[in-house]
């Protein structure tokens, strides 16, 4: 749990103003959170703002790099690049509070921040819901048959109303 601890932006001796820190993600980042992960092999570069004000942080948060996958449909390995980007402000206040999404309160005696689950989350969710190899992907084959079983989008119909309805919505409207 101390390399987790690698991760932590000490906020508390630095001037009002834009701060630059970069970490290096490889699979010993992963290994910290004793999931299981999609991908292996990354390498992902995290580039993080911080716009410190005095009453409030604000963490630009940008992580690109290459994943390796598995194609769903050839199951070959393949290289994917990812990229994403994550903006969270941190408050002070009583005690620690995550529930709203994009605002963070931590205790206003801390003096440092944890982004380890900032930078996980921002790399999960680069990580595309289909995996498809770029032999998949460009091969004209593979692609009718994905078109043939993938969900259709059906267009609705605009149904005839009946008479006694429109009559009873113009008697609404005069109301």
């Amino acid at each position: 749990m101390d390399r987790i601890r690698n991760y932590d932006v000490a906020f508390i001796g630095l001037k009002p103003g834009k701060h630059d820190f970069k970490f290096e993600i490889g699979q010993e980042f992963f290994d910290l959170f004793e999931t299981e992960q999609e991908f292996f092999n990354p390498k992902i570069i995290a580039d993080v703002l911080l716009d410190k004000h005095t009453t409030f942080l604000e963490f630009y948060i940008n992580v690109s790099g290459t994943v390796q996958l598995i194609c769903d449909i050839s199951n070959d390995e393949f290289s994917e690049n990812i990229e994403n980007d994550l903006k969270i402000l941190v408050k002070f206040g009583e005690e620690y509070d995550d529930s709203n999404e994009d605002v963070i309160t931590i205790n206003k005696k801390d003096g440092e921040f944890n982004l380890a689950n900032l930078i996980y989350e921002a790399v999960v969710l680069s990580i595309p819901m289909k995996k498809l190899a770029p032999s998949v992907r460009d091969n004209d084959e593979y692609q009718k048959i994905l078109d043939q079983y993938s969900p259709k989008i059906v267009e609705e119909k605009e149904e005839s109303t009946d008479p006694r309805w429109e009559a009873l919505k113009k008697l609404k409207d005069n109301n």
